[in-house]
């Protein structure tokens, strides 16, 4: 554990020095997010400006820890931090391929998709703008709703026309 904590945080030239991870633990940002603050901070007010790097060890990058606690501090008061940690949740990549409670909602609006298609005969124009009005939702979600229920109906068209089971 102690050289976990010399990664986050250590003295240098008598003063302490915290990394990029100690920031996020401290601040409940994400590490995106403190990337940014890091990359936009010519853009700030100087009272709302990430702190300069102080040195580099090995790859690590460490910032003076009474600047970031000042920085900070600026920060909640100024913009607040009502946001942070309401992004999104860290995920394998997939999407909602793994299941969950994204992935039946998402079958029920694809299934909800096939029965308009089966009822349309077909794919039509604003079809899933239609079902976003109906049903709640982005007409985008519906759309994506509408093109993976395409694909079933297609193959199940298909299947008819060859007198396939």
């Amino acid at each position: 554990m102690a050289i976990e904590d010399e990664r986050l945080r250590r003295v240098w030239e008598g003063r302490w020095v915290v990394s990029r991870a100690w920031i996020v633990g401290h601040t409940g940002a994400s590490e995106s997010t403190v990337t940014r603050w890091y990359t936009e901070r010519g853009r700030r007010p100087e009272r709302l400006r990430h702190p300069e790097a102080v040195c580099t060890v090995g790859r690590m990058v460490y910032f003076d820890q009474q600047a970031v606690e000042a920085f900070w501090t600026a920060w909640q008061q100024d913009v607040g931090t009502q946001r942070l940690g309401s992004g999104r949740r860290p995920g394998d990549g997939q999407g909602t391929r793994g299941g969950g409670p994204g992935r039946e909602q998402r079958e029920r609006a694809v299934a909800v998709a096939l029965a308009a298609l089966r009822q349309e005969g077909g794919p039509r124009r604003g079809l899933a703008a239609e079902l976003a009005r109906e049903h709640g939702g982005v007409a985008r979600s519906w759309q994506r709703a509408v093109t993976e229920a395409l694909a079933t109906f297609e193959s199940e068209q298909k299947q008819a026309g060859d007198g396939s089971p």
